[in-house]
C-alpha cells in the first residue's frame, strides 16, 4: 500500500513541476507583450 501512495505522490509532483514550467513560460510571454504595448513598465 505504501508503494502505491509513493507512486501517486511522485506522479503528482512531476505533474506539478511540468505545470509550473508551463505557467512560467506563459507569464514571461505575457509580460513581454504588455511591455511592448506600454501597459507594463520595465524594471
Amino acid at each position: 500500500m505504501v508503494e502505491v501512495f509513493g507512486m501517486l505522490e511522485f506522479s503528482l509532483g512531476t505533474l506539478g513541476f511540468v505545470f509550473g514550467i508551463i505557467c512560467l513560460s506563459k507569464i514571461k510571454k505575457l509580460t513581454a507583450v504588455l511591455e511592448v504595448k506600454g501597459l507594463l513598465e520595465e524594471n
